[in-house]
């Protein structure tokens, strides 16, 4: 972990908090209670930040200063407004694109997914508040730098912003195995937003549910799937081959 990513003792976050920097995620002390440490968790709740309960040598381990027991880190890249980066797309005359990304947890698949999207011309990448892969120092560099000029936007519950995405006239394609139609079926000079799943679990069940199309990619080997981050690629360049 970067340490320029880094903010250490328990004041010194509760005031980054509230002065809006992007805290991705607070690593909190197991086991240690005060009035501070319960200030600041009123804090991390009210804004939805993800929160680690861990032992003190995990905490000493991210860095030798003094941290009173919570270290956080901080996010390189300014969020973009979720509704506002949706309409600002559909008002400028483009073809939308999306990428959803449904509880992701490793960062250099993350990383990897912002720096495709970036060379297929998506328009943004949307992730949720909690549970998904944090955007650090090692996420940013496996983006090649994609991440300071990607659009990327945190929602709340990804279910929400499907139903803003359908609101808005663009169709939802989750990517997942559990589906005869591949994603040469699905019409992507459509406006599109599209959904890539957890490395292990995939797309949830529910958001399965509400999404317009299903789609997956024909595998001719003897593995049962792809890397994440290979098949948004595959699904971001079917997009592009379409619209071209």
């Amino acid at each position: 972990m970067e340490k320029t990513l880094q903010i250490h003792g328990t004041r010194a976050i509760i005031e980054a908090i509230e002065a809006g920097k992007e805290v991705d995620k607070v690593f909190l002390q197991k086991g240690l209670h005060n009035s501070l440490l319960s200030e600041l968790n009123t804090l991390i709740k009210k804004n939805g930040i993800q929160t680690s309960f861990v032992p003190i040598e995990k905490l000493n381990k991210l860095t030798q200063l003094n941290h009173q027991g919570a270290v956080a880190t901080i996010s390189p890249v300014k969020y973009h407004d979720f509704e506002e980066l949706v309409n600002r797309t559909v008002e400028s005359g483009e073809t939308p694109l999306f990428i959803l990304l449904d509880q992701l947890s490793d960062v250099r698949n993350f990383g990897a997914i912002i720096r495709t999207a970036e060379c297929t011309g998506a328009h943004g990448v949307i992730i949720p508040k909690k549970g998904g892969a944090p955007l650090n120092g090692v996420a940013v560099k496996t983006s090649a730098g994609a991440a300071f000029s990607m659009p990327i936007a945190k929602v709340d519950h990804i279910k929400d912003a499907i139903y803003y995405l359908q609101g808005s006239g663009i169709q939802v394609v989750a990517a997942t195995e559990k589906t005869d139609n591949t994603l040469y079926d699905v019409d992507f000079k459509e406006p599109t937003a599209i959904v890539m799943g957890r490395e292990d679990s995939g797309v949830s069940p529910g958001v399965l549910k509400i999404v317009d199309h299903q789609a997956k990619l024909p595998l001719k080997g003897s593995i049962a799937s792809l890397n994440v981050s290979v098949a948004c690629g595959a699904f971001l360049y079917e997009a592009v081959r379409q619209r071209l």
